[in-house]
């Protein structure tokens, strides 16, 4: 152990922080961090790029083409990261090397993906993709008025939740299986049920199938608005909530779903009140949803908190989303990773408890000289200690700068 953290040990100490277990339990909080940053979400179906209501912006140059790129960046990202992680996946990163529409991909398309994750010493989150596709071009899916085509996205949901079911119980560890559909209107809609009603029968039949819960967790994603869906979302936040304590399932939350105006932050403790399990899909978003890389801001910090004072680590299943195509791929997963971890580590060093009883004995002169006070206290000396166990450091970009010389530029 450095001085530097020596004495910011002490000084945690005296506010009856251990520093050393806040260090253990960030080692163990998992985190499923997104394929899709490496390759601007384009997967592996074609070469058409993001569509439907996803958007990347940028060309930042060496983006991965294939599989192999992609799992090459990926490895060499997770070389720079500490901790616990997570892969997070979307079905567009089958892998086979025939033509097979999303309606009928099969578990042993990601037996690759189950070996990498495997030497690489992480577990796989999976999630549906409802969206660059022909049968999601005018912003429906789910909730299609074309039985046709509402059909060909209940088989692809119910397929994806086998692949998510597969995997958990390959890897003896369950699954997340997010579904996020796109489904909304550009223009004021002239009714708003009957979408509704449609998407909620679609989903009634994909959830009829059961598997263990060992093997899977299945969340439902909401959202404000889609790109050219701006006037009216099927799935919206009441929608899922509600579908979700009905049938059992996580409801996840997408930090960039939200009005600017709402923190999702304090959305976590109610949920909480009524759900054992919830999943964070977490991005940055800049006024609307933009999925900027995340930083760490103060909501952040105040969505580690409900975390850790709450003692929720292990009931709120944390995965990261966005894609930036305008800097370095790589560089944006080890920020955007590391400063969840950063925001954690944060909560875990502050006396939750003893500010609770602040604020139960209305003493909230204290509560807020306290908490303004403890914003100062050396959270960077505890995260190099962290960083230092972990056998990394700071000078990562250095790293990241060389591969980018070495390997990115070279597929230009």
């Amino acid at each position: 152990m450095n001085k530097r953290y020596l004495e910011a040990k002490e000084i945690y100490a005296k506010i009856g922080v251990d520093t050393d277990k806040a260090i253990e339990i960030l080692k163990k909080i998992p985190i499923s961090i997104h394929c899709w940053q490496g390759d601007d979400v384009g997967g592996f179906e074609n070469k058409l790029g993001a569509t439907g209501g996803i958007q990347t912006t940028g060309n930042y140059p060496g983006k991965a083409r294939n599989k192999d790129e992609l799992m090459s960046d990926y490895k060499f990202a997770l070389s720079l990261i500490g901790g616990t992680k997570r892969i997070n996946l979307h079905a567009i990163y089958a892998i086979t090397d025939e033509k097979v529409e999303r309606d009928n991909i099969k578990p042993e398309y990601f037996d690759e993906w189950l070996k990498f994750a495997k030497e690489n010493n992480v577990k796989i989150d999976f999630n549906p993709t409802f969206f660059s596709h022909k049968y999601a071009e005018d912003g429906m899916t789910l909730s299609h008025p074309n039985k046709m085509i509402r059909d060909f996205w209940i088989r692809h949901g119910k397929t994806s939740r086998e692949v998510a079911a597969y995997i958990g119980k390959m890897q003896k560890s369950p699954c997340l299986c997010n579904l996020w559909v796109p489904d909304g209107l550009k223009d004021t809609p002239a009714s708003r049920l009957e979408p509704r009603m449609r998407l909620k029968d679609s989903l009634d039949q994909i959830y009829s199938v059961k598997y263990p819960k060992e093997y899977i967790i299945d969340s439902v994603e909401s959202k404000v608005f889609g790109i050219g869906l701006e006037s009216y979302t099927v799935g919206n936040n009441e929608f899922y909530q509600i579908y979700a304590a009905k049938n059992g399932l996580c409801c996840l939350l997408d930090t960039g779903h939200y009005h600017p105006t709402e923190v999702v932050s304090d959305k976590i403790p109610s949920l909480l009140c009524f759900n054992d399990k919830i999943a964070l899909h977490v991005s940055r978003p800049v006024r609307w949803d933009s999925d900027h890389v995340v930083i760490l801001d103060d909501e952040l910090k105040e969505l580690s908190k409900e975390i850790v004072r709450n003692n929720a680590i292990d009931k709120v299943i944390i995965g990261l989303d966005y894609f930036d195509a305008s800097i370095n791929r790589i560089a944006a997963w080890v920020i955007g990773t590391r400063n969840m971890q950063k925001a954690l580590l944060n909560a875990l060093l502050l006396p939750n408890d003893n500010l609770t009883k602040l604020q139960n004995e209305q003493r909230f002169t204290e509560l807020l000289a306290l908490s303004e006070e403890y914003k100062t206290l050396p959270l960077g000396d505890v995260w190099d200690e962290f960083l230092s166990q972990e056998g990394l450091d700071n000078n990562w970009l250095e790293k990241v700068q060389k591969y980018e010389k070495d390997v990115l530029l070279k597929r230009c």
